[in-house]
């Protein structure tokens, strides 16, 4: 049922929660790994109008993500008690208005892939059917975290072949470091919607892991942890990047324990995830510091 409140809410503002623009941490998080390889592709000072591509290219690709979640999902999302206000779900917004904006989002996207090199400019054009097929793999594949993740896994691949017009061990590393990260912190945002999923019948890995959706938390923060110090190594970053590393761990452990815990209350999923957004601006400072000043 659509509030008052909805009904007098004025369409820009309805547009904007579509894009989940009012929501910053999520477009964060999908730079956070589009930042860490353009940075250390240029070994710690990438050109400036560079950066400024992948950044507005992180916000309209992950605001085009949103919409056709929204779109495949309209139907879906207002049995969700977390997002049974989303503008589609509460036809705040038609689904004309949806695909509207979700082509401008998407144009917007295109016009930046092409200030890029050939070998980034095709790896956008791969990333399009991961992204567009996110929605349905929740309908049909038990694990549907994982396909959100290898679409994150993309922003790496972009972002370091933009630079250097090629992928190395290095990336191949950052990119399953980023998406053990995205297995493991999205895993905990499905958590919170575990029952409505169950009652609509829709796929997510918290519910495949079941009773040991904490323990597999677990192990793709090790994995992330792993990754990352191999490819310090790798690269031989510096005392400030193994302090950042250092910090994310200890606070890995920290989730994971605080996850193992009985009876948690549905804010602390939120509160894990709005934490790896500020870990992943931590690692990011670790591997500009650690790249430019490596000791």
């Amino acid at each position: 049922m659509v509030t008052q409140y909805q009904e007098q809410e004025p369409t820009w503002l309805s547009i904007i929660k579509l894009l989940r623009w009012h929501k910053p941490e999520g477009r964060l998080i999908l730079m956070i790994p589009a930042l860490w390889a353009v940075f250390l592709a240029a070994e710690g000072t990438p050109p400036l109008p560079l950066v400024l591509i992948i950044v507005l290219g992180s916000i309209v690709t992950s605001a085009a993500g949103c919409v056709i979640n929204d779109l495949w999902d309209r139907n879906i999302d207002p049995e969700v008690e977390r997002t049974r206000n989303r503008p589609l779900a509460s036809r705040a917004l038609s689904i004309r208005t949806g695909v509207i904006v979700f082509l401008l989002t998407f144009l917007g996207a295109a016009v930046l892939a092409f200030y890029l090199n050939p070998v980034s400019f095709w790896l956008c054009f791969a990333a399009v059917p991961v992204i567009v097929c996110y929605p349905l793999a929740k309908r049909v594949f038990p694990v549907p975290q994982l396909v959100l993740s290898i679409a994150w896994g993309f922003a790496v691949l972009i972002s370091w072949s933009a630079v250097t017009a090629n992928l190395v061990t290095s990336t191949w590393l950052l990119w399953g470091a980023t998406v053990l990260w995205t297995l493991g912190f999205d895993t905990v945002y499905a958590m919170s919607d575990r029952e409505d999923d169950q009652k609509v019948g829709v796929n997510s890995s918290a519910l495949f892991f079941g009773d040991r959706c904490a323990d597999a938390v677990g192990i793709f923060f090790a994995g992330t942890s792993v990754l990352l110090a191999v490819l310090s190594l790798f690269m031989q970053l510096g005392y400030g990047f193994w302090l950042a590393w250092s910090i994310a761990v200890s606070v890995w452990i920290w989730q994971y324990s605080r996850l193992r815990q009985k009876e948690i209350p549905k804010v602390v999923y939120g509160q894990i995830f709005r934490q790896n957004v500020w870990l992943g601006l931590i690692l990011l400072a670790g591997m500009i510091v650690g790249k430019t000043f490596s000791i």
